[in-house]
């Protein structure tokens, strides 16, 4: 049976999520800088342990907060909101910043707190990898990556890789590292081993 891993990409404008989605899936890259103003859902695949798996990758346009679970006053604060449609309900969230840039930073230290403040019981384990994007653009970075690696990994317990989306550069990686974790969280007790094959059906795009 073909497993269905959902996944969330979230972080700042401009600090380039959609470009790595893109250069995942389709292997180009554009100068041009388009915001994204509505939620783009892809459906990709790849192999892991031998069986082909489909991906929900939900690139989301930047949130000002992430959804609160059901309460009396807000029953249906997900659906409300268009833009954050299954969100919650995602198996791994990558959250991208820009390594030039400081405030992202910032954006994504507060979307990881409010994601593990208001995930339901029982899903404290979903993966978040934390992804520092424009690494071509080293000369400019505002924090030591010595410093950001050590904080995400050690105090934060959460995946971290940098890469560039403009040279396709750790693009595979991230997602097969992104695999590893969704496969080790869900499947405790068995060795997980990925054949990754690329992104197959790459034309399979939906604009919520």
């Amino acid at each position: 049976m073909v497993a269905t891993f959902k996944i969330a990409v979230l972080g700042a404008q401009g600090v380039g999520k959609s470009a790595i989605v893109r250069q995942f899936l389709y292997n180009e890259f554009s100068e041009v800088c388009v915001p994204t103003t509505a939620r783009r859902v892809y459906l990709p695949a790849v192999v892991m342990n031998g069986h082909v798996h489909d991906l929900q990758i939900m690139d989301f346009p930047p949130i000002t907060a992430f959804p609160p679970g059901l309460t009396p006053l807000c029953p249906l604060q997900e659906w409300a909101d268009v833009c954050c449609r299954g969100l919650r309900s995602v198996h791994a969230y990558i959250l991208v910043y820009d390594i030039c840039c400081f405030d992202s930073f910032e954006y994504i230290k507060t979307i990881r707190q409010q994601i593990l403040e208001t995930r339901v019981i029982g899903t404290s384990e979903t993966p978040i990898i934390i992804v520092g994007n424009k690494r071509d653009l080293q000369r400019g970075r505002v924090i030591p990556r010595w410093n950001v690696s050590n904080l995400v990994k050690k105090t934060w317990k959460c995946g971290y890789i940098e890469c560039s989306a403009k040279y396709n550069w750790h693009i595979l990686l991230l997602f097969s590292e992104l695999l590893k974790s969704v496969g080790c969280a869900r499947c405790k007790h068995v060795h997980t081993t990925i054949r990754f094959q690329g992104a197959l059906r790459r034309n399979r795009c939906t604009i919520m």
